[in-house]
Formats: structure tokens, sequence, C-alpha cells
């Protein structure tokens, strides 16, 4: 009877402790030091979420940076089911998708000759990934200036100004979040019609 006591004693206290002191005082730090990030980074147009600064969205339409593939499924970007593809490298499956990928990408880009930047076609590990690399949105960017009916040097400069640079200057490689972009695309062209 005593050890059973001593047990459910230990149970009722690291319960306490695992279970309700920690979470928590863990959410208390968070909502203090980093309430933006405590509560999934949220983005917001007209007062209203329209997404997550840590989550990718699908576009297609040519007047928007497109981000990188995503593997999940069977929706995509979608952050209850967070996956790579799993498949090697050498999978034919995984060469069959990038390729078609890379041809998709050409043709919607044929004034670019060089290669294809890898993040345009192969899907992060998580499948989630909203940023792309300054190199994916340069090579975007003659597509995005036809039709939005603007200079490339205009949105050249809305690039560098949304390029994100290392963490603490070593950490990471600098990138673009695509959402917060093409938002300041829409702003950027208010009132211009684009080319459909």
């Amino acid at each position: 009877m005593a050890q059973l006591r001593s047990a459910i004693v230990v149970f009722v206290v690291l319960t306490l402790i695992t279970g309700v002191a920690y979470p928590a005082l863990v959410t208390l730090i968070a909502q203090t030091a980093f309430p933006h990030q405590a509560n999934g980074s949220l983005i917001e147009k007209d007062g209203k979420p329209i997404g997550s600064a840590l989550i990718g969205q699908t576009f297609d339409d040519p007047r928007y940076f497109w981000g990188r593939p995503s593997a999940t499924s069977p929706v995509t970007y979608d952050a209850g089911s967070s996956t790579g593809s799993n498949l090697g490298p050498t999978n034919p499956d995984q060469k069959k998708a990038v390729q078609e990928r890379i041809e998709a990408i050409r043709k919607a880009h044929p004034e670019q000759s060089g290669p294809v930047p890898g993040d345009l076609v192969m899907a992060s590990a998580s499948g989630l990934d909203p940023h792309i690399s300054p190199a994916a949105a340069q090579y975007q960017i003659g597509r995005v200036a036809q039709a939005r009916v603007l200079s490339e040097d205009r949105v050249r400069q809305l690039v560098a100004s949304h390029t994100e640079e290392r963490v603490l200057g070593v950490l990471g490689e600098p990138r673009v979040n695509v959402l917060r972009l093409n938002l300041a695309l829409d702003e950027a062209t208010k009132g211009i019609p684009s080319r459909q």
C-alpha cells in the first residue's frame, strides 16, 4: 500500500509539474516576449488574417511570385500533414516530378536561359516553406513585371526590399517571404490594370 501511495503521489506531482506548471510557464514567457510568433506569425490585410509568415501558400497566377512546391497531401501547404515526399534523388517518381516542374517553369519564363533555381522545383523537407531564395525571386521578375505592367526595375526593388538577411548575420541563407512580397506587389499596383 505504501508503494502504491508513493506512486500516486509521484504521478500527481509530475503531472502538475510537466503537464500544468511547465506548459503554463512556457506559454506565459512566449506570450510576453514573442506574442506575434507565439500566435502563429499571422499576416493580416484589412484587419483579417490571410496567412502566416511561417507557412507557404499556393500562388499560380502569373501576376504573383510562386513559392516552393509543397509535398503535403492531399492539400498543398497543409500544416496538419507537414512532410517531405521522402523520395530520394534517384527515385524515378521524384525525377519525373522535378522534370515536369522544370518544364513548367521554363514555359512560364521563356526569357530565361539559365538554370532553374532548385527551390522552384523541389519541395522543402516540411512541405510548408514560405520562402524562396533571392535567385528564385530574380528568376521570376520578368514574368511578374510583364503581368503587372510594371518595370522590371520596380519589381526588382520590391524583391530587394523584401529579402530577409541571415539571422544574426550568420544563420541560414538570405530569403524572400513569398506572401509578403506578393502583398507588396498588390499594394504597388493598386489601380493599375494588369495583363491576364
